[in-house]
């Protein structure tokens, strides 16, 4: 099993809570599957997310929100349509960190 490195920051009082929220966004499904298309395809429509990941639109642009108000995701309006993109790029290495520790725990129980 590979070795993670993992280093705390101590973070001055209060920001506390910001981490927590990020955490509470990064654990809804939903907005995971948001994020995977925006990783995988770059920019994207509020549209194009919705049919990519099978959301509503509505839905697909209130978790979009979301996540654009905590500076996770930007957005781009061109007329009447809103694109988005990942834009804080450690999004993209904790997923990564936390898929890579999921699989390897699938592998670990099922050889169990």
């Amino acid at each position: 099993q590979p070795r993670v490195t993992v280093r705390f920051v101590v973070l001055p009082e209060g920001l506390q809570e910001e981490v927590a929220l990020r955490f509470a966004l990064l654990g809804d499904p939903t907005r995971l599957r948001l994020l995977r298309s925006l990783h995988e395809e770059g920019e994207l429509s509020v549209g194009r997310l919705a049919a990519v990941t099978g959301v509503a639109r509505v839905n697909a642009s209130q978790h979009l929100n979301r996540l654009a108000l905590a500076g996770l995701v930007s957005r781009r309006r061109e007329g009447t349509t809103v694109h988005y993109r990942v834009s804080d790029p450690i999004v993209d290495a904790l997923c990564e960190l936390v898929c890579a520790s999921v699989i390897e725990r699938a592998r670990t129980l099922a050889g169990a």
